[in-house]
């Protein structure tokens, strides 16, 4: 997400902060670059000009010229600008409204509204304990109602009765009368799409609208569709009027121009973000998270705030009480593994923590992605119960067993052997230490080990990360839930309700 703008703009300010001082010459010649990156995200011309002009303003005053570090005053600049084009505060979708509160999801065919629809019910029936009930108003693609339907089970949401020949107005006012008598809280109607706006398209929209009454009209667009995507949402807003908006797909948009327009140019806040294909794959728009994101300051926040949320409370206490004793086997480094995944990823975590989005070349290079942690999770899951627990008695006549068994060669596995014990070294240490996960520097000694374990170090990584290091990966599970929820709280970050993490 918003890679190649990131990495643009981080080679622009890393020229402007290494100066002791700064002429209007610099300036000039920086924002002209921040200009044409700008452009090349794909942010609406009109946005990048008004953009850069009130930076301009700011960073040619006397502020910059006399602070101690214009460099990082013009940097913080562009992040103030930045957050303010894209919304300030975080606006989450609205409930307050008598129920049953109405959503209305709208957008063009393929943009993924009826698969955001059941991710938004299946959040606010986990996050916010609400009773939904969708309903898919759209009878002219086939199997569209189908869908839903599947994808209501799927959740656990419930979804309205389908009945052949209804048509949309018909099916949107049943919606409304079953969520009134069932005591839903609230009503998610999933309306049709074209593959490009058409009067009929926004005749229909408008004709639910005046029936429904909707709290909320969510235009849902694909990131990926760039400037079409802004032009659709002035087109929605000006007939329909919309409240906010979704972005789907943002994962797989390494510039960002949509997100970085849509709210300019229409004045509405993006609510939420998709950021893949599995049905928790949905963010809240945090614009100050998202500015750092796109500078490279990292999302240590939401990175806590995913922690709170897949973190499993009763086998962390139980983690760290093995830990204190010294224990740390191949089962352990294997539910590792699965929690770096539930995290984002390697990528998902990396982009989230500070400079370190930075290395991600040098990792791409080194060859080392996620697909590295699959195969050393094949290798464990190819081991007997005493290996797992003993990996001394992996001798050669059993490594070239488990090599035959998960796909992989005899090397692999001595590597996967040697970062184990590295990271052991690194458990027993950290069990004895205080400031938790986040202090001391501990998630950046976490990150170390990767290149002796998965072969090749990373030359020139900052302090504690050379070859990314000397110990181990981030692992949030293994942190004191109580710590965390500290945590957590001096971040702000709100905790799931029930406390931390998930008893199961």
């Amino acid at each position: 997400m918003f890679q190649s703008l990131s990495d643009r703009l981080s080679g622009i300010f890393d020229g402007l902060t290494r100066r002791g001082a700064l002429s209007d010459k610099d300036v000039s010649n920086a924002l002209r670059e921040v200009r044409r990156a700008l452009i090349e995200a794909d942010v609406a011309l009109e946005v990048v000009r008004e953009f850069t002009e009130r930076v301009r303003e700011k960073a040619v005053g006397a502020e910059v010229v006399r602070s101690v570090t214009p460099g990082q005053m013009v940097v913080k600049i562009v992040h103030d600008e930045l957050v303010d084009m894209l919304g300030s505060d975080a606006e989450p979708i609205s409930l307050a409204a008598s129920p049953p509160v109405t959503l209305m999801m709208v957008g063009l065919q393929g943009s993924g509204k009826t698969t955001t629809s059941a991710k938004i019910a299946k959040r606010l029936t986990e996050k916010s304990r609400k009773k939904v009930l969708m309903a898919s108003l759209d009878v002219r693609r086939p199997a569209a109602q189908e869908q839903l339907r599947q994808l209501g089970e799927q959740t656990a949401v419930d979804t309205l009765p389908i009945i052949e020949g209804q048509q949309p107005v018909d099916i949107a006012k049943r919606a409304q009368q079953a969520a009134k008598l069932g005591g839903y809280d609230v009503l998610i109607l999933d309306t049709a799409g074209r593959t490009h706006i058409d009067e009929p398209l926004m005749v229909e929209m408008a004709d639910i609208r005046k029936a429904t009454d909707p709290h909320e009209i969510l235009l849902v667009a694909d990131a990926l569709t760039g400037q079409d995507a802004v032009n659709l949402a002035k087109s929605f807003d000006d007939r329909v009027g919309i409240t906010g908006l979704v972005l789907t797909r943002i994962d797989g948009d390494g510039r960002g121009g949509a997100a970085l327009s849509m709210r300019a140019v229409t004045g509405k806040p993006i609510k939420l973000i998709g950021t893949g294909e599995k049905m928790d794959a949905l963010e809240d728009f945090h614009p100050a998270r998202i500015a750092d994101r796109i500078l490279g300051m990292g999302d240590i926040v939401s990175l806590v705030e995913k922690a709170a949320e897949t973190i499993d409370q009763e086998k962390a206490a139980a983690m760290a009480k093995r830990m204190q004793r010294g224990e740390f086997d191949l089962n352990d480094l294997s539910e590792q593994l699965s929690q770096m995944q539930n995290l984002g990823g390697m990528g998902g975590i990396m982009g989230m923590l500070p400079g370190i989005g930075k290395m991600k070349k040098q990792i791409e290079e080194a060859g080392i992605d996620d697909s590295i942690f699959k195969r050393q999770q094949a290798i464990i899951s190819s081991m007997t119960r005493k290996e797992r627990k003993a990996p001394k008695l992996l001798n050669a006549k059993r490594k070239q067993r488990v090599a035959a068994g998960s796909g992989t060669s005899v090397q692999e596995i001595n590597k996967l052997l040697k970062m184990h014990q590295q990271m052991a070294g690194m458990m027993k240490k950290m069990a004895s230490q205080k400031g938790g996960l986040f202090g001391g520097g501990m998630m950046q000694k976490m990150l170390g080990g990767l290149g002796g374990g998965l072969g090749g170090g990373l030359p020139g990584l900052p302090g504690g990360m050379g070859g990314l290091g000397g110990g181990g990966m981030p692992d949030l599970s293994r942190m004191d839930p109580k710590e965390l929820e500290r945590m957590a709280q001096q971040m702000g970050v709100k905790l799931p309700k029930g406390g931390m993490g998930k008893k199961r």
